[in-house]
């Protein structure tokens, strides 16, 4: 330059910090999810007694979903523009749902919710899916591998300073196994009433891919666990919950160790676990998931509500 000064590029200083939560962003996220998956967990059980009567589209059910967390009192809006989408439409990955492309929720169907909200104590994006009537073998088979991927993924232990793409692998090797892969990342970071997709921690196939899987984890840093399977014009399955780095506690374990500790908390789908295709670990891990769901979200609710996630909670296997 004229004067000159050098000019280097180097990466923003406060994105770091920003990544690293400290305590009352990580209880602030904490309380946010409790109050979202009642919310969400409202709506799912809304999903489960109308869309098979017919009468709902995508447009409709993404309508009602903000309505139930509306009702919160203290959204301040969607964290993003809500992905629902039923039967083919559930395969793109990355479907938004306008008034032309606009579909029924049949009979038959997975219908896929994507969504999330904002909260002044935190953000949260989480997705489930929803069997419309009775699920094929084939639904079944496939989202108890995500399944599958989604556990050995939250139930990792790793060194302090492992980057997420190291990580990537254990969502999809189940699929992976079976011949079949989905082609988005495994995990984004996520902010604190700020960005849903926040850096620079990322968990995805390599860092020369796709940019901040080789940043390292820390603990404090939130991210999404996302594995997922899509079947071109058939149906799409995602299992997203939002999670938070933490230190490890590992008797005799030499050197820091991190992992992670679950903040989304909403039912899975009991119709599309197929039980005979899961560890008696993963079984364990979805019977404490659940109970966990209904101890947490449970107080928040009542009556046909509470009667309904007392159903969708009890164990399997």
């Amino acid at each position: 330059m004229a004067g000159g000064a050098q000019i280097v590029k180097m990466r923003d200083p406060a994105i770091l910090p920003k990544a690293i939560k400290n305590e009352r962003e990580r209880q602030g996220t904490r309380d946010a999810h409790i109050r979202d998956g009642a919310a969400l967990t409202r709506f799912l059980r809304w999903c489960s007694e109308e869309l098979v009567k017919g009468g709902q589209d995508e447009l409709s059910a993404a309508t009602k979903l903000r309505e139930f967390r509306e009702a919160t009192g203290v959204l301040k809006d969607i964290s993003f523009r809500t992905i629902s989408a039923t039967g083919p439409h559930g395969a793109l990955c990355h479907y938004s749902v306008n008034e032309e492309t606009n579909r029924a929720i049949q009979d038959g169907d997975l219908y896929l919710v994507d969504s999330g909200g904002q909260y002044l104590d935190g953000t949260t994006d989480v997705t489930r899916v929803v069997a419309v009537g009775e699920p094929s073998g084939e639904m079944r088979k496939r989202y108890t591998q995500v399944l599958k991927g989604h556990i050995a993924l939250a139930t990792a232990r790793f060194p302090d300073g492992t980057a997420g793409g190291s990580l990537d692998v254990l969502a999809r090797q189940y699929l992976w196994a079976d011949g079949v892969d989905y082609a988005h990342g495994t995990g984004h970071g996520v902010g604190s009433y700020l960005a849903v997709h926040e850096g620079p921690q990322r968990i995805g196939m390599s860092a020369g891919v796709q940019a901040g899987t080789g940043e390292p984890l820390r603990a404090g840093m939130i991210l999404s666990n996302e594995p997922g399977y899509y079947k071109e014009g058939a149906f799409g399955i995602r299992i997203e919950n939002l999670v938070l780095v933490r230190e490890a506690a590992i008797d005799g374990a030499k050197g820091d160790y991190l992992e992670f500790e679950n903040l989304t908390w909403a039912p899975l789908e009991p119709k599309l676990i197929e039980p005979s295709l899961l560890s008696p670990a993963e079984t364990a891990w979805v019977n404490h998931y659940h109970a966990q769901v209904l101890d947490i979200v449970g107080s928040l609710l009542s009556g046909d509500d509470k009667a309904w996630l007392e159903i969708m909670c009890q164990p399997i296997g």
